[in-house]
């Protein structure tokens, strides 16, 4: 008994040393996996933001770098290395290993309690990361339409410019002229954009109670397609129709951008229009209706 009394207290220094050993390491495992996930969300936070390519490129670092060392360092320190050979002398171990394994046990119990933190913040960094990446494809879809197609740049007395801002008169256009034309102070704008034609001299009604909105033969139109928003720029003067070049639909201008072929659901709004004492063209109001694919239009 005397002689296996040494044999058992190395054995227990030995564990000592290793419970140390190792939970020193389960923390540098734990710093590791909270740097890791906090990089992550700082990330996220950043790209958010608008994102800044030089602290977005640390803190990805930070992140992936975090994550790895912590699994490289579970794996060499916190995992039993093997292989491992059992010199078989005696069917009976003698009392000191006996003891030895129950203290095994009872570490080996411990260390599972203790590991399972490390597991959630494992999870926790791989989760976060994983709930980053989705973020380029939300963003990709683009902002929500919300009520910017409702509401454009166009109200009373708003004069008509072409691109450069430059007014637009009466006599600019001749029979069979087109224009895009934007409201004034707001040159190109997409949502604003409209198409200014002139079929006639004489002035134009296009539906009832559109009395005034045709002066000296000109018709002005949203220029974003009813049916997907792309822009509608071709004008056919032959039939009086404008062309949405991106699925062809047709719009007879004569009728109030009433729709004679292809997927557009409904008309082209049409902006009243009126001449000034100087001659200028300008809206008498903003467009009565959303503008845009039908999809974002009103119920009604």
């Amino acid at each position: 008994m005397s002689s296996s009394t040494p044999e058992l207290k190395q054995s227990q220094d030995k564990e000592r040393l290793i419970k140390v050993s190792e939970r020193r390491f389960e923390r540098v495992v734990g710093v590791s996996f909270l740097l890791s996930f906090l990089a992550t969300v700082g990330l996220g936070v950043v790209y958010w933001q608008g994102g800044q390519t030089q602290v977005e490129g640390a803190l990805l670092f930070i992140a992936l770098g975090g994550l790895g060392f912590g699994i490289v360092s579970w794996g060499k320190y916190l995992v039993p290395q093997g292989p491992y050979v059992q010199e078989r002398e005696e069917l009976q171990s003698p009392e000191s290993e006996r003891e030895a394994f129950v203290e095994s046990l009872e570490r080996g119990a411990n260390q599972i309690q203790r590991r399972s933190f490390l597991v959630k913040m494992l999870g926790a960094a791989v989760g976060a990361f994983g709930i980053i990446t989705l973020f380029p494809f939300i963003r990709s879809l683009g902002p929500q339409p919300k009520k910017m197609l409702y509401v454009t740049n166009w109200k009373k007395g708003s004069a008509l410019v072409k691109a450069d801002g430059t007014k637009v008169r009466a006599t600019d256009l001749e029979v069979g002229g087109v224009l895009t034309v934007f409201p004034d102070g707001h040159p190109g704008g997409a949502i604003s954009q409209t198409i200014l034609i002139r079929p006639s001299f004489q002035d134009i009604v296009t539906k009832p109670g559109r009395e005034t909105w045709g002066p000296q033969g000109y018709l002005a139109y949203s220029k974003v397609c009813t049916h997907a928003g792309c822009p509608v720029g071709l004008y056919q003067e032959l039939t009086q129709q404008l062309l949405c070049p991106c699925h062809q639909s047709l719009f007879d201008v004569m009728t109030g951008a009433n729709p004679v072929f292809g997927p557009a659901p409904r008309p082209l709004p049409q902006l009243p229009l009126y001449i000034d004492s100087q001659g200028y063209l300008r809206a008498q109001a903003g467009y009565d209706e959303p503008i845009g694919p039908g999809f974002w239009e009103r119920g009604a």
